[in-house]
């Protein structure tokens, strides 16, 4: 072996074969490998060509890892939205069992009463009360809402008429208008909003006039706030009064059954009890049949209506148990050396869509997501996979494991197999594709860039190591 010492580069050993073969060697940049002056020294340049691509390279990894460390915190944001999301649905979730818990108790009592007897309970003086201030807040909030739709237009002309008139060449009525509105809103003279327009002044209500507003409409605290209103009235008309009136007839059963008739049990030995219920049971259903006490068989429509009521808490029950669910399985996700990374770098690009138009076509990744063909001149587009993985190569946390995606099971080639995408991805500053090949039929091989493989500089270096 012949080493070349090659000052100014790198030194390099080749094959003592290869000395003195007449042959300049390019491994030796000195011209160490043949007789002096029949190779030029070409290390000096070599070297500068070197210093200069890894200088590029130090600085492009440096920006592309800051870039990249934008990503590592963006996962952890996340991750806290989701830890909070987790509680959050959780407490939802206890409190729609209870509800449910809640409904079933009043479905259940529903169809346990006869139509009549539900329809004698709805004539109660309090019950007809409801119904009728439930149609006059109805009433109330249709006119409420009117109302501000017509304010909300004619503060819409005035403001118009305001910006568009000449306070110098114009009718002193229109003056007045425009005079009287500005006080009224609160807004500055439109001659003073127009000198200062290139500093980005707006003619809208200032903010102080309207916190005077709703300090007014809060004076007396047992009025409700405008604010209130509108987030809370609605709330208030979708009350079930049904379910109140039964809510109310259980509660009122819960103290009659207190009572000692009901309660006999508790007075007997309890070799008795046994018979004493025995007795109680058949004593009740003879009261039924001769009319005495009404019995429970006949369901009603409110019942049904309960029923259904019901069931879309015990459905809303159940979007939120799989909303938990994707939730913590989308955490669990989020820092997997399999998925995402170790430090969920790539949490961030999971749905970003990157493309790169070849002129006939458009070529469409949208990353972890489906990769597309896209006709520039009109006609269908084709999927060319789903994403299926990473580079099943190389052990799942390693640099190398992210520098490849496979999209697969994408449309059918005519007489080919199905399209599929392998996208070769490498750092650098910007997200984005570089080029398109088809290797072979309907397999397309795409390179691109991405922040997300910018390993800081000394991990970079401690992972070449």
């Amino acid at each position: 072996m012949f080493y070349c010492k090659n000052v100014g580069y790198a030194g390099a050993t080749i094959r003592s074969s290869r000395v003195n073969d007449g042959l300049c060697e390019p491994e030796c940049c000195d011209g160490s490998d043949e007789a002096p002056g029949v190779c030029p020294d070409t290390c000096k340049e070599a070297g500068e060509e070197y210093r200069r691509k890894t200088e590029a390279e130090t600085k492009l990894r440096k920006t592309g890892s800051k870039i990249r460390a934008s990503y590592i915190a963006f996962a952890h944001k996340e991750k806290k939205r989701l830890e909070a999301l987790v509680v959050d649905l959780e407490q939802e979730i206890a409190t729609r069992e209870k509800e449910v818990a809640r409904l079933k108790g009043i479905a259940d009592q529903a169809e346990s009463l006869s139509a009549s007897e539900l329809e004698r309970k709805k004539q109660s003086p309090l019950y007809q009360s409801l119904l009728e201030q439930h149609t006059a807040l109805k009433s109330l909030q249709h006119e409420y809402k009117k109302h501000l739709e017509r304010e909300q237009a004619l503060g819409d002309i005035l403001d118009s008429l305001r910006t568009g008139y000449n306070p110098n060449y114009q009718d002193m009525a229109v003056l007045e208008a425009v005079r009287g509105w500005e006080t009224l809103a609160s807004l500055p003279h439109i001659n003073d909003v127009r000198k200062s327009e290139d500093e980005g002044s707006a003619g809208g209500i200032p903010e102080s006039a309207k916190v005077e507003d709703k300090k007014e409409e809060n004076a007396d605290d047992e009025l409700w706030s405008a604010d209130r209103i509108e987030r809370e009235l609605g709330k208030l008309l979708k009350v079930d009064h049904v379910s109140l009136l039964l809510e109310h007839e259980k509660l009122v059963g819960e103290h009659s059954s207190g009572s000692i008739l009901f309660d006999v049990a508790s007075y007997l030995p309890d070799a008795f009890v046994p018979s004493y219920l025995a007795f109680r049971e058949k004593l009740l259903s003879w009261l039924e049949l001769l009319g005495i006490k009404a019995g429970g068989a006949d369901t009603t429509s409110e019942a049904s209506r309960t029923r259904q009521v019901l069931s879309d808490a015990e459905h809303s029950l159940r979007l939120t148990q799989d909303e938990l669910q994707t939730a913590r399985e989308d955490l669990s996700d989020l820092f997997d050396p399999a998925g995402f990374g170790a430090a969920g770098e790539w949490k961030k690009l999971d749905g970003l869509c990157l493309e790169k138009d070849t002129g006939e076509y458009t070529y469409e990744v949208c990353l972890f997501d489906e990769a597309r063909q896209k006709p520039n001149k009109g006609g269908s587009s084709f999927s060319l996979g789903k994403f299926t993985s990473w580079n099943t190569l190389a052990e799942p946390g390693t640099p190398e494991y992210y520098t490849k995606q496979r999209y697969t099971q994408g449309a059918k080639c005519w007489n080919g197999p199905q399209r599929s995408v392998e996208l070769i991805l490498k750092c650098g500053t910007e997200n984005a594709l570089h080029t398109v090949s088809e290797p072979e039929k309907c397999e397309y091989q795409i390179t691109g860039t991405t922040p997300a493989l910018c390993l800081p500089v000394e991990d970079a270096k401690r992972d070449e190591l």
